[in-house]
């Protein structure tokens, strides 16, 4: 079940157990996520502990929850207490950023499973050469998946459409935070690089805003395509708006953390048919034949395995967080040179995994040290998304893991 991967190195690791933290929201309004995303990790730690561990050597994973941002300080001194090197986290883009800045300011590894929001090299420069050095996001970032949005509507859904790209109107909602911001920019970016035409770029609190009148700003910005950066509530709240004010849009999209969502879909019926999300797969969605033979074997045992323990399917969140931690454990700390956060670090970045090798449909490259990308996984899979009937999704973008055609189709308004 290994994973092909292209690193050197040899291991000196110690015989004693390798203590994995893990942070994520087990409670908490991102509790579901984050729970889907933890019990994937737990899993995949799991399987290799079955295996033998790596390099002979048991996991030992310490799990905290960390329901919001305030309670990273206190998580990451626990963990730094209990003498761990290396943290899995975190589900949420406003938990990230702080935990990343204090894991570096402790010397410790932070290896990001499943948000997208960035990191801010200046925090995280306390204790290392570079900004971030300590730093791996092993998801596609909140940059890619905006940017992978407006990209699939212009230079595949409009022509579908039967209308030029240049001509459709383009809106941006998005929530006033880390994860809003980092997916806005790569959305608002790809509109500038496009030449395409900027109806409107609007941020709210999704603790209390006013959905209608979003909707209604909306309209009257004579919007004809709608990016919606969105966590679950208020992206029904705001989906609900824009039918009942019946604003005419010609297509949305939207992203993690909303559209993407099963719950989205079951909440909204058909008030949810033909739109679209920019995000990351489930289990249960991605057409196995895209990936590596290996890929495609550790996928349906991980998949079995989930549902046989938490008799529900492996959504996106629970895939992402497996995967990432196989890419660790399978793929990185088999050729560290010690098991410290910088011997570990160092191992990431020479470790190359090919684009498909993972069951996520991921690879595993870093960018080069000292580059805006260095924390970044170059190799990170991220789809597009289509609500094809009331609670059926499908991926449609890109071929070699869509199990569904393009199929454009009217939307509520």
């Amino acid at each position: 079940l290994a994973v092909a991967f292209i690193a050197t190195g040899c291991s000196t690791l110690g015989d004693a157990a390798l203590k994995v933290g893990a942070i994520y929201p087990l409670s908490g309004t991102q509790g579901p996520g984050g729970i889907a995303e933890y019990r994937g990790t737990s899993l995949a730690i799991d399987l290799i502990n079955d295996a033998g561990g790596v390099n002979g050597r048991a996991i030992e994973l310490v799990p905290l929850d960390v329901p919001d941002s305030d309670a990273v300080p206190s998580a990451i001194e626990k963990l730094d207490d209990e003498g761990v090197d290396v943290v899995l986290g975190s589900y949420g883009s406003t938990i990230s950023a702080p935990a990343a800045a204090q894991t570096a300011a402790r010397g410790m590894l932070f290896w990001e499973s499943g948000a997208v929001g960035t990191f801010d090299p200046a925090a995280m420069n306390a204790s290392s050469e570079q900004p971030g050095a300590l730093a791996f996001r092993f998801a596609p970032t909140g940059v890619v998946l905006g940017r992978a949005a407006i990209q699939f509507v212009a230079n595949r859904l409009a022509g579908k459409l039967d209308v030029a790209a240049d001509e459709l109107r383009f809106g941006v909602a998005s929530v006033d935070d880390v994860y809003g911001e980092t997916v806005r920019r790569g959305a608002v970016e790809a509109i500038d690089e496009l030449g395409l035409r900027l109806a409107g770029d609007w941020t709210y609190d999704p603790r209390g805003f006013d959905a209608s009148q979003l909707a209604r700003s909306i309209e009257k910005a004579r919007t004809d395509v709608l990016f919606v950066v969105a966590y679950l509530e208020d992206g029904v709240a705001l989906r609900e708006a824009i039918v009942d004010e019946d604003v005419p849009l010609v297509a949305s999209i939207g992203t993690s953390s909303s559209y993407c969502h099963p719950e989205f879909g079951a909440r909204l019926g058909r008030r949810a048919v033909g739109l679209y999300a920019s995000d990351k797969p489930d289990a249960g969605a991605l057409n196995p034949e895209g990936l590596a033979p290996e890929a495609r074997a550790l996928l349906e045992r991980a998949r079995t395995a989930y549902e046989d323990r938490y008799d529900e399917e492996m959504d996106a969140s629970a895939l992402s967080g497996f995967s990432a931690a196989w890419a660790l454990l399978d793929g990185v700390l088999p050729n560290a040179s010690s098991d410290d956060a910088r011997g570990i670090a160092d191992a990431a970045r020479r470790t190359q995994i090919p684009a498909g090798s993972l069951p996520n449909g991921s690879g595993l490259m870093f960018g080069r040290a000292g580059s805006p990308d260095q924390s970044n996984n170059l190799r990170a899979e991220s789809v597009i998304w289509e609500w094809v009937d009331v609670r059926r999704r499908a991926i449609v973008w890109p071929p070699r893991y869509r199990t569904s055609p393009i199929r454009p189709m009217a939307i509520a308004h």
